[in-house]
């Protein structure tokens, strides 16, 4: 299968000097779940802004073809229009309005037949929803607000839907839920870009991984190669540690192999 989203040897830079992405390539393909895992700062938030077109005259350096086409430096509306929608970590919603409202901007720009079909779908997908269709957004749980903010992208049609830690803030149990819903919308045919710090919840619904460090891949592999590596295990699921330092579990540091 072809690569969906090609991205090569970008840099993007803020201030321009400082750099957020050094070199960075990735190729993910159509229909599967992705996920970029990393520590805090690495770079994961920059590259899904990055690809989105919401850094200015970004990234520097390098390409990103989508679906055929070289999008790097388009404007974020042209790139919404290709069908690449964006999720941030706040989760962009207008918190005035309620569900309902909230909802039908997610249509907006639509004239297709299928509005009300999905419409139904998402609400089928979170039925707390139409329970709380007239509530302000501001209202609603933690929880409830990322499940409306997946439900008003997927009403976007998106070819590419990007999630920037979609589980941040939420109960375990509330994000297993938002993360399984991801699932079925991958099922539907939806390509998905996951950065998470919840490596565990990430991998377990991913098809393939990329962890990100300083701005650059240091790993990659399916999901199942990254849950047995020894390294992923100790550094980001929390596993092994056995061949600590005598000294104490506070000094020692997994030294990485990549």
């Amino acid at each position: 299968m072809t690569s969906f989203l090609k991205i090569a040897n970008i840099e993007t830079l803020y201030f321009d000097r400082i750099y957020a992405l050094h070199g960075l390539s990735l190729e993910i393909k159509e229909g599967e779940i992705f996920a970029i895992l990393g520590p805090n700062g690495a770079g994961k938030t920059t590259l899904l802004r990055t690809i989105a077109g919401l850094l200015k005259d970004q990234p520097k350096k390098g390409t990103i073809e989508f679906n055929g086409r070289l999008i790097q430096r388009l404007s974020p509306e042209k790139i919404s229009s290709l069908g690449i929608v964006y999720v941030p970590e706040d989760r962009g919603l207008f918190r005035e309005l309620t569900v309902r409202e909230n909802l039908e901007l997610g249509c907006w720009g639509r004239s297709d037949r299928g509005i009300e079909t999905d419409m139904n779908y998402v609400l089928d997908l979170f039925p707390i929803l139409q329970e709380r269709r007239d509530q302000q957004a501001e209202t609603l749980s933690g929880g409830e607000q990322q499940m409306l903010a997946i439900a008003r992208a997927y009403l976007r049609k998106p070819k590419l839907l990007m999630l920037d830690e979609p589980s941040l803030g939420l109960a375990p149990l509330i994000a297993r839920n938002v993360c399984d819903a991801l699932v079925k919308i991958s099922k539907s045919g939806t390509t998905i870009l996951l950065v998470e710090q919840n490596a565990k919840l990430a991998l377990r619904i991913s098809h393939y991984g990329y962890i990100l460090e300083a701005g650059r891949i240091v790993l990659k592999g399916t999901s199942q190669e990254l849950m047995e590596n020894p390294d992923v295990q100790e550094l980001y699921l929390g596993l092994g540690g056995e061949t600590a330092s005598p000294k104490g579990w506070r000094l020692y540091k997994k030294r990485r192999s990549w």
